[in-house]
């Protein structure tokens, strides 16, 4: 701890977001190292919020219930994002997934922890399932950010992490710019499970970092659900919300 105190006041740790520094309590528990003044500007999603897809609602005051859309039809699985995809944390994001910077998947991870742990709790998965990268992307980008930040899920739920299982089948044009119609066709049929019988009867942890239309969590859920999975669960970091 002695140790720990002194680290910190040679090499204060600096915020990910706008690099100030960050005073650090002592026994303080691991946080997403991001200073308050970006937190502050981070618009975290709170109720009133659909039960099932976990979309916000326009009102600032009210219970959680079913959104028009679930209610007409009911998806097979429950979402939750940390945040609203903008400022700092777009930011980060865009780093994270575009710039190389895999060091901030923890700092993600952490902060929709940190947001979604009790739903993520209830869920009581048996596995981490990562939203897959096409090989072909994978090697320009050189790691999947899902699977990054899936790690820590897995790790705070102690559950295995399933990477391999949950493939993508073809390669897809990147959904940025895409109407919500054409994010539908662009994965239809991009995904499919190697392996069954692994994952039947399991309640699955899905992960990816952003949420937009739902396409591609949406793309996914179906072929977990032939695959006879028990339920699904889906987590990001973020949510992008029409203006």
């Amino acid at each position: 701890m002695l140790l720990r105190s002194l680290i910190d006041l040679m090499f204060p740790p600096l915020c990910h977001a706008c690099k100030g520094v960050i005073p650090v309590a002592d026994g303080a528990s691991p946080q997403p190292l991001i200073c308050a003044d970006c937190l502050g500007q981070i618009s975290f999603l709170q109720s009133p919020l659909c039960t099932r897809c976990g979309a916000p609602f326009a009102t600032e005051h009210g219970s959680d219930h079913l959104c028009g859309a679930c209610l007409c039809h009911q998806p097979f699985h429950t979402c939750r994002s940390a945040a609203v995809l903008e400022g700092p944390l777009q930011d980060l994001i865009h780093r994270f997934k575009y710039g190389g910077k895999m060091h901030l998947a923890d700092p993600l991870a952490l902060l929709a922890w940190q947001r979604l742990e009790g739903f993520l709790r209830e869920a009581g998965p048996d596995c981490v399932v990562p939203v897959p990268l096409h090989r072909k992307r994978l090697r320009q980008r050189g790691y999947n950010q899902s699977q990054l930040l899936a790690e820590l899920f897995g790790r705070k739920l102690k559950v295995p992490q399933v990477v391999g299982n949950l493939r993508r089948l073809r390669w897809t044009e990147p959904q940025t710019g895409l109407d919500a119609g054409d994010r539908v066709t662009n994965v239809k049929g991009a995904f499919g499970v190697g392996d069954p019988e692994a994952l039947a009867g399991k309640r699955v942890l899905l992960v990816d970092d952003v949420f937009t239309t739902g396409s591609t969590l949406g793309a996914c859920v179906d072929v977990l659900r032939e695959a006879e999975v028990a339920a699904v669960a889906a987590v990001t970091v973020a949510r992008g919300i029409p203006h």
